[in-house]
């Protein structure tokens, strides 16, 4: 397919996600969850050819050197299946947020005036590997009354038209536009930029993948960009925090699943508790596989640890690596923080009241915890039920985004006959 091919299939792909945007807007709840559950139910009796079609691309992979760990993202196996029907169905039972009538007050002028929950329009959501995010992503911007276009990885092409085309079958059961729902054929990356330039009918790009991907998108999108750059979050340990709830809380945020964008990256524990402190943690962590690389003042505490390297600060390792730096007090640590965080999860364990209100108010991330992993900054634990990513960008969402965050407000005004004067 040459560009000129190229440009005009995402065009008119977009120019059909912008119709069927339109009627999906007034789709009641009921037939949208009908449509859910309708999908989820046919995942489950196709999981056969749904398989065929993904070994295609796993051999693909295979032939192409793809690492194991991409492999195994990239694998349709039954758990993965029955977790994408499972996640129907949950986000089906899930509160619609459209038609919602927020704070109606009247006016002076004697005209009531509130706000109504709408869907943003048409989302584009641009990721790598994972299939299993075409179906999380339709079935919230469904749900939302959003139309989706959908540029997965070309690693992934075959699943996904597999799985939008579940989707899609659906769609056309409940009598609403397939074309609500759609993934881009094309493998070339012309395909992405013409996708970000489509502003006339995309009302949103949401990018999911590497920082070289979400930073590409960014600087080449005429849409708005709802971002997810790194997730380097860090941990600080107060001069009066509890040692055994703070290495709890530490080993939680490490280890459970390293690879995760809300894993901890960096740990900051106040000089006062320092020798109480990293001893009992760095042995937890050491046993559990965990390197170490810390400060000069860290390193006179623990045995053995790494010297860190200035390009260590800031790092998002993804990995069983973690940056350790004793701070001289909170002021310190929220300074580091402002430098090398990214503006995701931030976690402070103290029994003052006092710093922990302050640590919420002054430190800007996404989530800020008292007391608490930062493993729990995560839609379905924040009672979202599901999320489509989360935002580390504050227009208009900031943290993970769920259904109210894939819409946006209007102004609504009763009247009975009131002119202005």
């Amino acid at each position: 397919m040459d560009s000129r091919q190229i440009e005009n299939t995402v065009v008119e792909m977009a120019k059909q996600a912008r119709r069927a945007s339109r009627i999906l807007a007034a789709v009641p709840s009921s037939t949208k969850d009908r449509v859910l559950l309708r999908t989820a139910d046919a995942l489950m009796h196709r999981r056969d050819e749904l398989v065929v079609e993904n070994e295609v691309d796993l051999a693909n992979g295979r032939a192409k050197g793809m690492s194991a760990a991409m492999l195994d993202r990239l694998a349709l196996t039954d758990r993965v299946i029955e977790s994408m029907a499972a996640g129907l169905r949950e986000v089906a039972a899930l509160p619609d947020p459209v038609g919602g009538v927020e704070s109606i007050k009247r006016r002076p002028s004697g005209i009531m005036v509130g706000r109504m929950r709408v869907p943003l329009g048409v989302v584009g959501m641009i990721y790598e590997s994972r299939p299993n995010v075409t179906i999380d992503a339709a079935a919230l911007c469904l749900k939302s009354g959003n139309a989706v276009l959908l540029r997965g990885g070309s690693e992934a092409l075959l699943s996904n038209l597999a799985l939008a085309g579940i989707l899609r079958e659906s769609l056309a059961a409940e009598n609403i536009d397939p074309a609500a729902v759609q993934v881009i054929p094309v493998t070339d990356r012309t395909a992405i930029n013409i996708m970000l330039a489509q502003e006339e009918y995309i009302d949103l790009i949401i990018p999911r993948g590497g920082e070289g991907l979400i930073r590409f998108v960014a600087e080449n999108s005429r849409i708005p960009v709802l971002k997810h750059y790194k997730g380097v979050c860090h941990a600080y340990v107060d001069h009066d925090a509890d040692v055994d709830m703070a290495v709890r809380i530490v080993m939680n945020g490490k280890t459970q699943r390293p690879g995760v964008c809300n894993a901890l990256e960096g740990l900051l524990v106040h000089a006062d508790i320092a020798g109480a402190f990293l001893p009992a943690a760095a042995a937890r962590l050491a046993a559990a596989g965990v390197e170490l690389r810390g400060c000069p003042r860290s390193r006179a505490l623990v045995a053995g640890m790494t010297p860190a390297a200035d390009s260590d600060w800031g790092t998002e390792f993804l990995d069983l690596i973690l940056v350790v730096k004793v701070v001289e007090d909170m002021d310190e640590a929220m300074r580091y923080i402002q430098e090398y965080g990214s503006q995701h999860t931030e976690v402070i364990v103290t029994r003052s009241y006092a710093n922990a209100q302050r640590f919420l108010r002054e430190v800007d991330a996404s989530a800020v915890m008292v007391n608490a992993s930062p493993r729990f900054n995560d839609g379905g634990q924040f009672g979202l039920g599901a999320e489509i990513g989360i935002s580390t960008t504050k227009l208009h969402a900031y943290g993970p985004m769920g259904l109210e965050e894939l819409t946006t407000r209007k102004f609504i005004v009763y009247g009975d006959g009131e002119v202005r004067s």
